[in-house]
């Protein structure tokens, strides 16, 4: 859907690995869209009908024998016609509808999806209760790390950052699986540090290939 075949092979054989070595469940999911966002469009509308209506005032005193008020349904016509285009390109054009969602109304729709998507695949089902899940939200271009309470005292809430920061770079850049890699090379080292080592067979109940999800 959003990856290539061998781009999930490939990240699911590196998700295997860090489970072997470290003896916790990981799983990575790349998500299409976290929620929708109907007041992008709105903002668009806005936006469009401020500009044309300035773009129309500005005709009328560049052009005197012009008048809005002698033509006033060209002038409306103009207007509204610029706010519904530009809301219909927020609509249909992700990368627009994106320009008009703030990035902690983002954080937070994504932070949630991840909540849910912990809970619906049970991930708080490991005996030792140390499942990560890594969310990468195409459209909000927002990852979120969600880590059960087995980690409480081993590492601390700030310090998974580290993981997301490398993420973030990537998927900015449009690359959704060196997003996903970047994120695993960095857990992988963060568990390790913390002293994470696996002590014997580690159990396969949760995907190692990633999650691939349209969303909302």
């Amino acid at each position: 859907m959003f990856l290539t075949n061998a781009e999930a092979n490939a990240i699911a054989a590196r998700v295997a690995a860090i489970e072997a070595r470290t003896g916790v469940q990981v799983v990575a999911a790349v998500v299409g869209r976290a929620a929708r966002y109907p007041e992008a469009r709105w903002k668009a509308f806005a936006l469009a009908v401020a500009f044309a209506a300035a773009g129309v005032v500005a005709w009328a005193w560049l052009r005197p024998g012009w008048s809005v008020m002698g033509a006033p349904l060209g002038g409306t016509v103009a207007i509204l016609g610029a706010g519904i285009a530009s809301a219909l390109i927020a609509t249909w054009s992700e990368r627009c509808e994106r320009l008009f969602v703030r990035h902690n109304r983002a954080e937070v729709e994504v932070g949630q999806y991840a909540e849910g998507l912990f809970l619906a695949r049970e991930l708080y089902a490991t005996p030792s209760r140390t499942a990560v899940l890594l969310v990468v939200s195409l459209l909000e271009r927002v990852v979120v790390v969600r880590a059960d309470r087995g980690f409480a005292g081993r590492i601390a809430a700030d310090e998974w950052d580290g993981v997301v920061a490398p993420m973030t770079v990537a998927l900015r850049a449009g690359q959704r699986a060196a997003a996903v890699e970047a994120g695993l090379d960095a857990l992988e080292a963060l568990l390790v540090d913390r002293g994470f080592v696996a002590t014997g067979a580690v159990p396969t109940a949760l995907p190692d290939r990633p999650l691939e999800e349209r969303g909302a």
